[in-house]
């Protein structure tokens, strides 16, 4: 192998995904695994399935029954990886989503939102897709001599608050903060070699976010046009433009990089409107 290609070398690192059956999940897992990763699936359903595909395309990877927001599942997930593959080199936690109940619309305003909605969408994307899992995988990976990589996933809405997602922009604006402090508390407390970052993707089109950006129709909603219009790019991401970050965030190419929310948005944050 070229000497530089070797910097952005995954092979054998045994990579941990929380959301691993998702839309970004599962393409950053098989971009992961091009690159020599092996690849734990973690989710609640069809991780077997996105486990099972990789294995057809050649790739070294297992399903894993991981409910994010029950740390005790989440402790027997890490027992069965542990047992499987003997480490673990990067928790890539991809769990995450909003909903129609924890957002304003013409029919629900927010003197309307109910709390149980709001606690719902807080809770899987700060507890379940940034803590929990960095509490049970951090223990272990704190131990390790050459550390490792945790990898959170925040948005958008962290770096600009944006209309009607109430409970996910808040939720996200705290996963950032949260890589933040534990990218500072593990490298000063335990270990300088695990680091912690995150990226921050733009506008993807997934199951939680279609029906904002696209009616049923197919057609830009008012806001998909007002999001596409402030992208100078001029497009949605692609769930395949998060793997070149995640590869360099996994590798040894990124190895004095920590505490950092990285924007993959086409440029989205940067653009005043003017």
């Amino acid at each position: 192998m070229n000497e530089a290609y070797k910097l952005f070398n995954l092979e054998g690192k045994v990579v941990v995904i929380t959301g691993g059956a998702g839309i970004l999940g599962s393409a950053i897992g098989r971009g992961l695994a091009k690159f020599g990763a092996r690849i734990a699936v973690c989710d609640i359903k069809n991780f077997d399935v996105v486990a099972s595909e990789m294995q057809k395309a050649g790739f070294e990877a297992k399903g894993y029954y991981m409910d994010v927001l029950n740390i005790d599942v989440i402790k027997k997930a890490y027992d069965e990886i542990l047992k499987d593959f003997g480490k673990v080199d990067v928790l890539l936690n991809a769990a995450g989503g909003n909903m129609p109940q924890a957002t304003t619309s013409a029919e629900l305003s927010f003197f309307d939102l109910p709390l149980d909605a709001l606690q719902k969408v807080v809770a899987l994307n700060l507890f379940g897709g940034a803590i929990l899992p960095s509490q049970v995988f951090g223990k272990f990976m704190v131990q390790r001599p050459e550390g490792g990589s945790i990898i959170n996933i925040s948005s958008m809405a962290a770096f600009r608050p944006l209309t009607r997602t109430i409970g996910y922009s808040a939720a996200k604006a705290a996963v950032s903060n949260f890589t933040q402090w534990l990218a500072v508390h593990l490298a000063m407390e335990y270990n300088k070699n695990l680091r912690v970052n995150a990226i921050a993707p733009g506008f993807f089109l997934t199951q939680q976010n279609r029906y904002l950006l696209l009616d049923e129709q197919g057609n830009l909603t008012p806001r998909g046009k007002a999001i596409i219009d402030h992208t100078p790019m001029g497009r949605f991401g692609d769930p395949d433009d998060l793997i070149g970050v995640c590869v360099w965030l996994c590798s040894e190419a990124s190895k004095f990089v920590t505490g950092a929310v990285i924007p993959i948005d086409g440029g989205f944050n940067a653009y005043s409107g003017v």
